[in-house]
């Protein structure tokens, strides 16, 4: 049983370089959610992949709320990370004008991590 596991797995030097990267990323990124927050110039680099700073800033209102508004929203709440992580992956409709689109490019890994960054703020 053990062989014809092996024989599907691939090897790490049967994988080219440029698909290692991008999986050494990902590993990276969650044994950084498992193991402890991430840095925040490691999340800071992640929103502007991901472009949240268009819409987002730290405390400046700008086509979306600043990260302390969201922040002290969800506080307290025992699902806040995961919720904040599942608006932006899924995106959100507030009663405003604008709404926040869906960005599914987004791995649940990152978003995770940004939804925690997101959740230090304080007023």
């Amino acid at each position: 049983m053990q062989d014809a596991v092996a024989d599907r797995t691939p090897s790490l030097t049967a994988m080219s370089s440029r698909s290692v990267a991008p999986l050494a990323r990902r590993l990276l990124l969650t044994l950084a959610l498992l193991t402890g927050p991430a840095s925040a110039a490691d999340v800071q680099e992640l929103l502007q992949k991901y472009r949240c700073t268009i819409c987002h800033a730290e405390r400046e209102v700008l086509a979306g709320p600043p990260w302390v508004d969201i922040a002290a929203r969800y506080r307290g709440q025992p699902q806040a990370e995961m919720i904040i992580s599942t608006r932006i992956r899924a995106g959100a409709r507030g009663s405003g004008l604008w709404h926040m689109p869906p960005h599914p490019e987004v791995p649940k890994t990152e978003a995770a991590l940004m939804s925690r960054y997101i959740l230090t703020f304080t007023e």
